[in-house]
């Protein structure tokens, strides 16, 4: 007796029996399941002329709807019989092994497509797909009934030319197809190149897409053309159209009187910006003044962008696409031209700057007792790195040591600046206590930065975190986005307002969370929303210094939901805040463009501005940051990976950060690096996948590997073009430690 082959499509016949042909029936149906046809539209959409054929078409229709796949209708017609309940549209998330999920807003649970049942359906697709009845099966799974918007037509790979064609393979785990072009499409593109190269159709019958190369970016592997292929791949611009430079390049950025008049003039109170070593656009600046009752009026000044940025002209229409500057290892791609981001819109030291201030009268507790917004002119009395200001705020000195100093030469503060940044300091510390105790979650951000040489080539690795001044500057700029909000949001009646949302955390991730955390002995407690945040707060806490911390800290960022902007506030869950809003670097977000726009039409008392249009400005802004954020990790796995290929026979410690069934990720705890072993490569035992333990465990030793366990390996490959690391595993770190006594 034959047995039934496995994986079989369900209400398919076999091909073996009628060449596909109730296939290609039932896929006409599926996809306009909400009308009827009688068997002549059949024949015409198959192109059936032949009576054998035509005979088979109309017995085809019969049987399949005796199956319960067609129903046949009063006017001799047939319909898909799917109810309306089995049909959802979604997007597509492909895995790394060719198969797909289908994200179904509203739907607890994705739906499962395998790879056959795509349908030509590409990673971020939106797409109409149609769920299977369960039949026994846990998880829901379907089948993409047709593809409703591509996400995106513009793809980044490596050319193989033959005589005729050629096709290009594409960077991507999730792309599980290459793409066709023909000779005429080529355009001269040399093979072995990375190219870009744009979709044109995918017809049912073929195989693959059909393209045509749209640029050629270079040599895979050279540091150039990786860059400009990561930019390329999430079809983020470069550089500015002349039109745009010349726009830029045209604007008055002189500072007028008669500007000056319209302003609060705040040019002789003390005022100075603390950024990055290696900043050039300084978009955010603190004043601060002693009262005479006791309190201090703290101003948080941002420059004034919208000024220069005015709506409906070409540097507009280009901020608004772009929507965020894009901070890649060894560059920034601005939103805005260089005159302005650099230039007219920086606040640099020692210049009269126009600004939009936040003022607040701030008691020596912390407390906020009055507020201030409005258009301003401000002038920055000093600039200081980090680094700066965090040995002020250590040693409590004036004198700024030669190692330390941004010019490295050293020089002395001026005691009322010292005075200013110690306060502040003090106050920001009160301020962020209070947030930990109204239910803000605390992540200390963790930075990978590298050394790089003259050609870009990484001489080293290190990890930055926040210190006090950082935290400092942190904790004003939420008060002033908060404080913006609040503003609009509490108005009556409701005003269009761009929100910072940031939802609460769903109940499975959380859940999948306390399930790893458990391994390490860490227990937390979810009864209501404020536990939430304080046992999470204590398990960051109680992590640090910890083997486990990079992964319990990773993990539980994951957990939370995706901050986005939007018009419909929610509140910002993992700051608690009720109101949230970007409003301090405009410079570099649109939607902070947006926000100061807003604020200053209803401080001129003008009607609300239009809720629709907004919150599509809103939809896009999320959808840009999210594609920059995926650019700047792309370029710190580039870079990292261009690093270890000169320690290949190196030995590194590291911890387990995931497991999985092909093999273990392993992160060197030095530098942060992330690669594989894979578990055909593990030499001493056959380990099989325990999914419940997050390990792999040897079928004859027993041995276990676990999520966060510490691990020595040696490097083994590193691939530039794939942008992997593969190890070779050497044993645990106690293993290791015995072999060597």
């Amino acid at each position: 007796m034959s047995k039934k082959k496995k994986g079989k499509k369900p209400f398919q016949a076999p091909d073996n029996q009628d060449g596909g042909l109730s296939k290609k029936i039932l896929d006409l149906f599926k996809k306009q399941s909400d009308k009827s046809f009688d068997y002549k539209y059949v024949l015409d959409k198959l192109k059936i002329e032949d009576t054998k054929t035509r005979n088979k078409v109309i017995r085809l229709l019969g049987q399949l709807t005796a199956k319960g796949q067609l129903k046949h209708m009063e006017d001799k017609k047939f319909q898909f019989d799917g109810k309306e309940e089995d049909f959802h549209i979604g997007i597509i998330d492909m895995t790394s092994r060719g198969d797909a999920y289908v994200m179904v807003e509203d739907m607890e649970q994705d739906i499962y497509v395998s790879n056959k049942n795509l349908n030509h359906a590409l990673d971020g697709d939106e797409v109409k797909v149609y769920v299977f009845k369960k039949r026994e099966r846990s998880k829901s799974e379907g089948e993409v009934i047709t593809v409703l918007t591509r996400n995106k037509t513009d793809f980044v790979g490596v050319l193989h030319k033959k005589e005729k064609f050629g096709f290009v393979v594409v960077a991507s785990s999730k792309m599980y197809t290459d793409i066709f072009v023909p000779n005429d499409k080529m355009h001269d593109a040399e093979d072995g190149l990375l190219v870009k190269v744009r979709l044109l159709q995918w017809k049912d019958k073929d195989d693959s897409p059909k393209g045509e190369i749209t640029e050629v970016l270079g040599v895979p592997g050279e540091h150039e053309t990786e860059m400009h292929a990561i930019l390329a791949g999430y079809g983020l611009p470069e550089q500015f159209p002349p039109e745009v430079e010349e726009f830029a390049n045209g604007i008055d950025t002189k500072i007028h009187q008669s500007e000056i008049k319209k302003r609060r003039d705040l040019r002789d109170t003390l005022t100075f910006t603390i950024d990055p070593a290696d900043a050039k656009d300084f978009d955010d600046a603190l004043s601060f003044k002693k009262m005479d009752n006791g309190n201090f009026e703290i101003g948080i000044h941002i420059a004034d962008v919208a000024h220069y940025v005015q709506p409906g002209t070409i540097l507009d229409e280009e901020a608004y696409n772009r929507a965020t500057s894009i901070y890649l290892v060894d560059r920034v791609v601005p939103m805005l031209p260089e005159v302005l981001s650099n230039g007219a819109c920086s606040l640099r030291p020692n210049e009269e700057k126009y600004t939009f201030s936040a003022l607040f009268e701030v008691t020596q507790d912390g407390k906020v007792k009055s507020e201030w917004f409005g258009r301003t002119v401000t002038y920055s009395d000093a600039r200081f790195a980090y680094e700066e200001a965090q040995y002020i705020i250590d040693s409590e000195d004036k004198h700024i040591p030669a190692d330390i100093s941004l010019s490295q030469k050293a020089y002395e503060v001026e005691p009322e600046i010292v005075e200013a940044v110690l306060t502040l300091n003090s106050l920001a510390k009160t301020m962020r206590d209070k947030r930990m105790q109204q239910g803000a979650i605390s992540f200390d951000k963790v930075e990978v930065k590298f050394h790089l040489d003259e050609d870009n080539n990484p001489t080293g690795v290190y990890v930055k975190t926040s210190e006090d001044a950082n935290k400092l500057i942190e904790e004003f700029m939420l008060l002033a986005n908060r404080k913006v909000s609040e503003f609009i949001g509490k108005r009556k009646p409701p005003k269009t307002f761009v929100y910072r949302c940031h939802d609460e955390p769903q109940e499975d991730r959380l859940e999948a969370l306390n399930t790893v955390v458990s391994k390490f002995g860490y227990n937390l407690n979810f009864q209501n929303r404020a536990e939430v945040a304080k046992t999470l707060n204590s398990l960051l806490e109680d992590v640090k210094g910890k083997k486990e911390q990079n992964l319990v800290d990773t993990l539980t960022i994951r957990t939370m939901s995706k901050a986005y902007y939007s018009t419909q506030n929610i509140g910002h869950y993992g700051l608690a805040f009720d109101y949230y809003s970007h409003f301090t670097s405009p410079i570099r977000r649109y939607p902070d463009v947006m926000a100061h726009r807003l604020l200053q039409r209803y401080l001129d008392q003008d009607p609300s501005a239009s809720e629709t249009e907004y919150e599509e400005k809103c939809k896009h802004s999320s959808e840009m940051e999210k594609l920059a954020t995926n650019a700047e990790r792309d370029s710190i796995k580039y870079m990292q990976v261009k690093y270890i290929q000169d320690q290949e026979e190196t030995e590194y410690k590291g911890v387990i950060s995931g497991v999985t069934d092909f093999g273990v990720f392993i992160e060197i705890i030095e530098n942060k690096c992330e690669g594989m072993v894979r578990l055909k490569d593990i030499s001493d035992d056959h380990y099989d996948f325990n999914e419940e333990h997050y390990a792999i465990i040897g079928r004859k030793t027993k041995k276990m590997y676990q999520l966060g366990d510490e691990v020595y390996v040696r490097v083994k490959k590193a691939d530039l073009v794939k942008r992997t690391i593969d190890f070779e595993l050497l044993g645990s770190v106690e293993e290791v430690a015995i072999e060597s006594e």
